[in-house]
């Protein structure tokens, strides 16, 4: 089992940084790779980000891209979401999540069976 705690929401000005963590413990948890989602109000959960811990690839939605980062940090067993160039609608609850089939970089939401309880991210505008 796996359990993983999200922290680092908040409010912010649009421009502005927020870096969201994700620490995760549990059995094989290294070995899985990990993603961030989002889910703003009224609207589906969606795929923000995600990376493997085993060779560090990463994969972004192209709403994010070259504005988000994700990364890992192994002593830690941590996860982060560094956002940059915030907007109002990256508005919504995000959500760390685990894929334990360790596999390929999914972006599919039924790929992740191990999932956080969420931050909410406000960008003022």
């Amino acid at each position: 089992q796996v359990q993983l705690v999200e922290s680092g929401g908040g409010l912010v000005q649009a421009g502005g940084s927020l870096r969201l963590s994700c620490a995760a413990s549990g059995r094989r948890s290294r070995s899985y790779n990990m993603g961030w989602f989002r889910q703003a109000p009224g609207k589906e959960r969606e795929f923000v980000a995600a990376m493997t811990w085993s060779d560090g690839l990463t994969r972004y939605a192209d709403s994010v891209k070259g504005r988000f980062t994700i990364s890992g940090d192994n002593a830690k067993n941590t996860v982060y979401l560094q956002m940059n160039s915030l907007k109002p609608e990256d508005t919504a609850v995000y959500y760390c999540a685990a894929d334990s089939s360790i596999g390929s970089i999914s972006t599919q939401i039924v790929e992740y069976d191990h999932w956080g309880q969420g931050t909410q991210v406000t960008v003022s505008s």
